[in-house]
């Protein structure tokens, strides 16, 4: 069969991989169909370019249909496939590549499950501890105060996941409003870290500054900015000063060309390589136990990317085990 060459033309127009088969041969497909299932698969039978049973099956059948299928091109991308019959024998098919839209649904749902994981343990606590409380039998006075001391500490974590959580939220729905306020980035640094001394003095921690000053403003929303490095402060203090030693978080801050450079450092017990491409994933934790002893909600981090890519800034986490972490954040000048 010979295909004009207009249809030809109208094919190559399309971005999505879409193939014409006649009965069971392959007689045109566009670039992206081409790219995707091998450049010899025009002329060829479409047993050889589709091998997804299902997929495969519907094309043979021969009439209109629509299904999404796992395992064309790769195990694991999901397609729409749509078969739309021209002629008696010829079928247009197209493949849309479904895979970012499942990632994006499973993200949500594993997002789902561990912010109620997260919430479900000191909700438990807080129902054990108050149900005691109400109790008739009678309890000491010393019971009493430390069962109420453990209901606020979980409370208060509660509280920390939900502020977080309504973060993130905040900072998805502003993503594509036009930042335009002028925020001195020496001067939000030198307020986050006044803000952050008692835990640092709670840590055995100093904070040593090394600022450029001045700099120009960077165009920016303040009270993200100021989250951000609340974040990056909180997390090197928490995990990087260890107990019993004396110990400093460094925070530098330079122009470095168009941009400028926040680095904030710490020398604790470092993180293995494995885990750096996860810590900006929401809850994920090298230590859970120790991130919530020390009063993580596992957020930090992903607030934080979060903030960077809607500046349009750079983010990279260097650790070795052993010698401490260091936090660059780069955000562009103007």
């Amino acid at each position: 069969m010979t295909v004009p060459p207009i249809a030809i033309a109208l094919l190559d127009a399309l971005e999505e991989p879409t193939l014409l088969v006649s009965g069971e041969r392959t007689v045109a497909a566009n670039p992206a169909a081409r790219s995707l299932l091998g450049e010899g698969l025009v002329g060829q039978n479409i047993r050889l370019a589709i091998r997804q049973p299902q997929a495969l099956d519907a094309i043979l059948a021969g009439g209109d249909r629509k299904l999404e299928v796992l395992g064309i091109g790769s195990i694991d991308r999901s397609w729409l496939v749509r078969i739309k019959r021209l002629d008696p024998g010829l079928l247009l098919v197209r493949l849309t590549d479904q895979s970012a839209r499942r990632a994006t649904e499973r993200a949500q749902v594993d997002f789902v499950a561990n912010a109620s994981h997260e919430l479900r343990t000191p909700l438990a606590s807080v129902l054990g501890y108050s149900e005691t409380l109400a109790d008739d039998a009678p309890l000491d006075d010393e019971t009493r105060r430390r069962f109420g001391e453990q209901i606020q500490v979980q409370a208060e974590r509660m509280l920390a996941i939900i502020r977080d959580l309504m973060g993130l939220s905040r900072i998805e729905a502003g993503r594509f409003a036009v930042l335009k306020t002028g925020v001195s980035l020496p001067e939000l640094v030198r307020e986050a870290a006044t803000a952050a001394e008692a835990l640092a003095r709670e840590r055995s921690c100093a904070i040593q500054l090394a600022l450029a000053d001045p700099l120009p403003a960077v165009s920016g929303d303040p009270a993200q900015l100021r989250q951000l490095v609340d974040n990056l402060l909180h997390n090197a203090l928490r995990y990087g000063c260890r107990p019993g030693t004396e110990a400093q978080v460094e925070v530098s801050l330079e122009q470095d060309g168009r941009w400028q450079r926040l680095l904030v450092r710490d020398h604790g017990e470092g993180i293995a390589a494995r885990h750096i491409p996860r810590l900006t994933e929401r809850f994920y934790r090298v230590d859970a136990a120790r991130s919530r002893d020390s009063g993580g909600t596992g957020l930090g981090l992903a607030i934080v990317r979060q903030i960077v890519e809607r500046h349009r800034g750079q983010l990279e986490i260097r650790s070795r085990v052993g010698q401490g972490t260091e936090v660059e954040i780069r955000l562009p000048q103007g």
